[in-house]
């Protein structure tokens, strides 16, 4: 009879963390969606884009499988006119027209290019040189500040990217409600003084600060304190995602993370 060897935990949650790696490199397939969407984003826009850059997990180094492939934000110049409800509208359409299934989101068009998911997010430059833009938020009517920039410098330089990434395996694994940035922004509270590299206490650190904590721990966009992340989830999505802490504290890593 084989016998079957147990992992030590951290060396099976680094197993983990490479089985759903992605390749976010120059030459990935990821990239290619990018070029695909291009001329559609470029019809679209016409003489206002300023840029189209990766942003969201894929350009902060937290992407994993089973997530959004890649988000792409299409920044426009502060001298466009339109209102950015209307901007955000124009956008919706152009992709259907452009022959996808446009899904509306809060402040992005969803479609799924290929085997890719991916977010188009518009957003209007609140000045001619800055990163500061202005979007438009499907969920409350009105607008909303936002620095893409500012996202990426606090998540990337967190020195937290491997808890990170496994907590959002856990939360795809249990199809748990836990938006992507208000995650990021409470691994990077949760384990605050905590030793980097330690994974696997880690990890616990995290998954008690969801049992205890995600109730009553308040998060504001650094970009933009008006803007409360942790307010994405309702009362009853962060019980939730606390029982299902507590019920992974509880269960043997193997089953948890695979």
């Amino acid at each position: 009879m084989k016998r079957i060897l147990k992992l030590p935990p951290d060396q099976h949650l680094r197993t983990v963390l490479a089985r759903h790696s992605i390749d976010t490199g120059p030459n990935s397939a990821v990239r290619g969606v990018q070029a695909t969407l291009l001329p559609l984003i470029v019809r679209w826009s016409g003489a206002s884009l300023v840029d189209v850059k990766t942003s969201g997990s894929f350009a902060k180094g937290t992407a994993v499988r089973g997530g959004t492939d890649v988000d792409l934000f299409i920044s426009l110049s502060s001298s466009l006119q339109t209102p950015l409800k209307e901007i955000y509208e124009t956008l919706n359409a152009a992709v259907t027209v452009g022959g996808y299934v446009a899904r509306r989101q809060n402040v992005s068009v969803g479609l799924t290019v290929g085997h890719w998911k991916v977010d188009l997010t518009p957003g209007r430059r609140q000045d001619q040189f800055g990163n500061y833009h202005s979007l438009w938020s499907t969920k409350t009517g009105s607008w909303l500040q936002t620095n893409i920039a500012e996202h990426c410098r606090v998540v990337s330089g967190s020195g937290r990217l491997d808890e990170i990434r496994l907590i959002k395996i856990w939360r795809n694994r249990y199809g748990l409600d836990f938006p992507s940035f208000y995650l990021e922004l409470f691994v990077i509270e949760a384990l605050k003084g905590a030793r980097i590299g330690n994974l696997q206490q880690n990890i616990v650190t995290i998954l008690e600060a969801i049992r205890d904590k995600i109730a009553v721990w308040r998060f504001a966009d650094p970009a933009n304190t008006n803007n409360i992340v942790s307010d994405t989830v309702t009362a009853g999505g962060k019980s939730n995602l606390s029982a299902a802490a507590r019920n992974a504290l509880a269960s043997q890593w193997t089953t948890v993370f695979q």
